[in-house]
């Protein structure tokens, strides 16, 4: 029998049923062309998983070979899913202020939004590679788990953005992870050291 599809407000036409899930592990079940065998332990992150192709819900999806990486050796399914978007996000940020020269010995780097995946893991990216981190967060009740993560500091969201409202601030930040926008991401780029990036 046909999909059913609705058209949403913005005009995008989605066909039903649908398999969200923009993330997903397992295990080669049939392969053409490409570079995976059949049994080869795989992850699918991004690309229109999940949106306009079966995502990480479904039971067998079909894909692309373009999509694929291989899951490497010691890393178990499940962690695998636990890190998942987010974590290659986080990944990225954090290469993306390593490759503009960011190190541990030119001060703290802020994080704002850390109790959210991809802030978390920024947190804790940066942590390990010896980085003072600030986290901003606007959960008063994860301080012992952001310390956990490896923060140094933590700031309450709504104390940052008041020590924000003059047009300069003082430079703090050898670097900033904004995962939020708008007045906080203003915030952050307010207190950068010359230099500094964001």
């Amino acid at each position: 029998k046909d999909a059913l599809s609705a058209t949403g407000n913005k005009g995008v036409t989605r066909k039903f049923p649908h398999t969200p899930g923009i993330d997903a592990v397992g295990v080669v079940e049939e392969a053409s062309d490409g570079p995976f065998s059949v049994g080869d332990a795989v992850i699918c992150t991004g690309y229109d998983l999940g949106m306009n192709t079966d995502g990480g819900y479904a039971e067998y999806i079909r894909v692309p070979a373009e999509w694929l990486v291989p899951l490497p050796d010691g890393l178990a399914p499940r962690d695998a899913m636990l890190l998942g978007t987010a974590g290659l996000t986080a990944a990225l940020s954090v290469e993306s202020l390593l490759d503009t020269g960011v190190n541990p010995d030119q001060g703290p780097v802020l994080v704002t939004g850390a109790t959210g995946g991809v802030g978390s893991v920024c947190v804790a990216i940066l942590a390990k590679l010896g980085f003072e981190v600030v986290a901003v967060s606007g959960k008063t009740d994860v301080s012992e788990w952001l310390a956990a993560l490896g923060a140094a500091r933590i700031i309450d969201r709504e104390a940052f953005l008041e020590s924000a409202v003059k047009p300069m601030a003082k430079e703090q930040w050898a670097g900033a992870v904004d995962c939020v926008g708008g007045e906080m991401l203003a915030a952050a780029l307010k207190g950068l050291k010359y230099g500094g990036s964001a």
